[in-house]
C-alpha cells in the first residue's frame, strides 16, 4: 500500500456514499456503496479476505475516490449509474436494460406506440425491457390487431387538425385506424383506447375484459349497437389471449419470480412476470460473473439493474434466497413504486413451486449458453473445461483413467480401471485386474500393483498416456500410486485422489485436501467417474466371489462344472433329489454324457 492511499484511509469520513477503487493506471476497477465509508473501505485492507476475488482486487488498488451522499439510498442509485457507465472489472456485469428494446407510448395528444431501444426522458411511457425481440414484436402485433392505434409519425394536435394539415391514409379505409389526423376520433376516446393498450401490456387482461364488457353493456343500452359489436369483437380476441396465459397462482397477485443458475463465469437469470395470477412474460438476463461471487450479492445486482427507471415493479418479488442489502433494496423499491414491495423466499407450497420452475428455466438457459461456448471452443464439454479450471491443469483432461480396489475381508481382491474420453465412458478401454502379489486386505499395496502393471504395459506397448490419472481414495492411495509412477519415470501426468466422505480432492505433495465447489460440473464429473470405477470393480469382485463360493458335491464330479451344477439345482432343488432322479430325466436336463457321469458317481458311493 502506497503512502498516499494509506493517508486517505486514515482520513475517511464516517458518512454514506460511494467509493471507487483505482489501479496504477488510474482506471476504476471497483465501485461500491456504504452507509459508513470509513468502516466499509477500511475493511478491505484490515479485515479478513472472504474470497480470492477480494484478495486479487485489494492487491491492485492504488487509489480510492469518494462521493459523499445524503443517504444510503442515494448512494445505491449513484453506484448503479457508475457501474453502468464505467463497467469496472471487479463488479458483476449485467447487460444493461437500455440495450434491450422497450415499447414506447409517446407523450402527445394522440400517442404513438412503437418499439425503441434508447430510453429518453421526454415524458413518454416505456414498457419492458423485452429481453426477447420476438416476444416484443408479438406483443406489438397483438396490439395492432385488436386496437386502432395510428401508425403514422405525424405531429397531430388541434392546430394540425383544424388546419387540415394531414389526410387520412389507407389504414383508415381498412379499419386499422380511426383517423385522428382529420379529427375523426376525439382526443378523449383515443386516449381511453391507449389506456386499454397499457393495461394489456401490463398483463391486466382480465381487468380490461371486465371494463370492456361494462362499456359494451352501456353502448347496448344506449342503442349504439355498432359500437357494442366492435367492443364485443375486441373482448372475444382478448379472451383468446387470456386463455393462452398460464394460471400459475390462485391468489391472483402481481409478482415477479427471479432465479439464477451459474457455473464458474457462466451464468443465466430467468425472470417470470406474473400478473393477476397468470404468467404473462418471461425475461432472460446474462451476467458476467467473476469467480467467488455469492448468490445473495448476485440477486442484489439483478434487482438493482432490472428494476431500473422504466421497469414495472410488482407487489411481490420471489427469490430462492434473500438478496444482500435487502432492507435497503426494499426501501429503494418502495420509493420508486410509491407503495410497499415484499421480498418472499418461499419454503413450501405453490410459491416454492414457482421458484423451482423459474430455476429450471435458468438452468436450461445456462446449458444453452454452455452449449454455444462448447461449439466455439471445438465441442469440448463444459465439464471438461470446468475440471481443468478446478484442478488448475495445464491442458484439458480429455482422457481420464480412474482406478478402484475391491475386496471382502482381504479375499478375492480385484481392481478396476475405467476410462472417460471427453466426459463420456469409453467401455472398450475398461480393464479388470486380479490382485496377485498382495496377501490380505492391503488397499495401498494393491493400488501400487495395479498402477505398476497398467503403466508398465502402456510404456512397453507405446500406448497414449491419459491426460489425468485418478484413484478412488484419499492421501494413502494417492501416495502409493505416485510412488510407482515416479519409479516408472512418469512425472508429467497429473494425478489426484478423490475421497468419498467429504468429496475432497487430494494432490501429490500436499498434506491437506482441497474442496471443489459442490455446484461445479467438474466435481460432478469426478464423482461420476469414481462411481463408475466402483461399480465396475464391485461387479467383477462379485462374479469372482460367486464362482469361488459355488461349490457342491456335483462340482467335485470330473466333467461337471459350476454352470451344470447350477442348472441341476435350479431344476431339481437339491443334491439328494438329483440322486433319486432317473437317468432319462437327467439326460433331458444336461445331456446323456453328463447324466451318465452323475449316475456313475452316485453308484460308486
Amino acid at each position: 500500500m502506497n503512502s498516499e492511499l494509506e493517508n486517505k484511509l486514515k482520513n475517511l469520513p464516517a458518512k454514506p456514499g460511494v467509493y471507487q477503487f483505482k489501479n496504477k493506471k488510474e482506471k476504476v476497477i471497483y465501485v461500491g456503496k456504504a452507509r459508513n465509508l470509513r468502516s466499509r473501505v477500511r475493511s478491505y485492507f484490515h479485515g479478513r479476505k472472504t474470497n480470492a476475488k477480494t484478495g486479487a482486487l485489494v492487491r491492485k488498488i492504488e487509489d480510492v475516490e469518494l462521493v459523499i451522499t445524503d443517504s444510503e439510498i442515494e448512494a445505491l442509485v449513484l453506484e448503479n449509474n457508475l457501474i453502468k457507465q464505467l463497467k469496472p472489472r471487479y463488479n458483476i456485469d449485467l447487460k444493461d436494460d437500455k440495450s434491450f428494446p422497450f415499447i414506447k407510448v409517446t407523450n402527445e395528444p394522440y400517442p404513438q406506440i412503437y418499439p425503441i431501444r434508447k430510453v429518453i426522458k421526454d415524458g413518454s411511457k416505456y414498457f419492458g425491457p423485452y429481453t426477447s425481440v420476438k416476444s416484443m414484436r408479438s406483443a406489438l402485433r397483438m396490439i395492432n390487431r385488436i386496437f386502432k392505434i395510428r401508425s403514422c409519425k405525424y405531429n397531430i394536435n388541434e392546430e394540425s387538425i383544424s388546419g387540415g394539415k394531414y389526410k387520412i391514409c389507407l389504414d383508415y379505409h381498412i379499419k386499422k385506424c380511426d383517423g385522428p389526423c382529420e379529427g375523426l376520433i376525439s382526443e378523449k376516446d383515443y386516449n381511453e383506447m391507449v389506456d386499454e393498450v397499457i393495461k394489456l401490456i401490463k398483463g391486466k387482461t382480465d381487468d380490461l375484459i371486465k371494463e370492456l364488457e361494462d362499456k359494451m353493456q352501456k353502448a347496448s343500452q344506449e342503442l349504439d349497437f355498432e359500437k357494442a359489436a366492435e367492443i364485443r369483437d375486441k373482448v372475444d380476441q382478448l379472451r383468446v389471449i387470456s386463455s393462452r396465459q398460464k394460471v400459475v397462482s390462485n391468489d391472483f397477485e402481481d409478482r415477479d419470480i427471479i432465479a439464477v443458475a451459474f457455473e464458474g463465469n457462466d451464468s443465466a437469470c430467468s425472470i417470470f412476470n406474473v400478473r393477476n395470477g397468470k404468467l404473462i412474460g418471461k425475461k432472460q438476463l446474462k451476467l458476467n460473473l467473476k469467480n467467488g461471487e455469492e448468490l445473495p450479492e448476485i440477486y442484489n445486482i439483478i434487482v438493482r439493474f432490472y428494476y431500473g427507471e422504466h421497469t414495472e415493479i410488482p407487489k411481490e418479488i420471489l427469490f430462492e434466497c434473500e438478496p444482500s442489502d435487502s432492507e435497503l433494496l426494499r426501501k429503494w423499491l418502495n420509493l420508486r413504486a410509491d407503495r410497499k414491495v415484499k421480498f418472499i423466499i418461499p419454503k413450501r407450497g405453490e410459491l416454492k413451486s414457482l421458484v423451482k420452475m423459474c430455476k429450471e428455466n435458468a438452468i436450461l438457459q445456462l446449458k444453452d449458453i454452455q452449449l454455444q461456448k462448447m461449439k466455439r471452443e471445438g465441442n469440448v464439454p463444459f465439464s471438461i473445461s470446468a475440471l481443468q479450471r478446478d484442478l488448475r491443469l495445464n491442458k484439458l483432461p480429455r482422457k481420464i483413467e480412474c482406478f478402484d480396489i475391491s475386496n471382502l475381508q482381504g479375499t478375492d481382491s480385484v481392481a478396476s480401471m475405467v476410462v472417460f474420453v471427453d466426459g463420456k465412458p469409453k467401455k472398450s478401454l475398461y480393464r479388470k485386474f486380479i490382485i496377485k502379489e498382495v496377501v490380505g486386505p492391503d488397499d495401498f499395496a494393491s493400488m501400487q500393483e495395479v498402477i505398476r502393471r497398467r503403466y508398465t504395459r502402456v510404456i512397453e506397448n507405446k500406448e497414449d498416456m491419459p491426460d489425468l490419472i485418478m484413484v478412488d481414495g484419499g492421501k494413502g492411495q494417492l501416495s502409493s500410486a505416485v510412488e510407482v509412477l515416479e519409479h516408472l519415470g512418469i512425472k508429467q501426468i497429473p494425478i489426484i485422489g478423490l475421497a468419498k466422505r467429504l468429496e475432497e480432492v487430494f494432490f501429490p505433495l500436499k498434506s491437506e485436501p482441497e474442496s471443489i465447489p459442490k455446484t461445479s460440473s467438474g466435481l460432478k464429473l469426478l464423482q461420476q467417474i469414481r462411481d463408475e470405477a466402483h461399480r465396475f470393480a464391485i461387479t467383477f469382485h462379485r462374479k469372482r466371489r460367486n464362482k469361488r463360493t459355488f461349490k457342491t458335491e456335483l462340482t467335485e464330479i470330473n466333467g461337471i462344472g459350476a454352470s451344470t451344477a447350477q442348472k441341476l439345482i435350479k431344476e431339481l432343488g437339491s443334491v439328494s433329489a438329483i440322486k433319486q432322479t432317473p437317468i432319462k430325466k437327467l439326460t433331458t436336463i444336461v445331456g446323456k454324457k453328463k447324466a451318465e457321469l452323475i449316475i456313475k458317481h452316485f453308484q460308486r458311493e
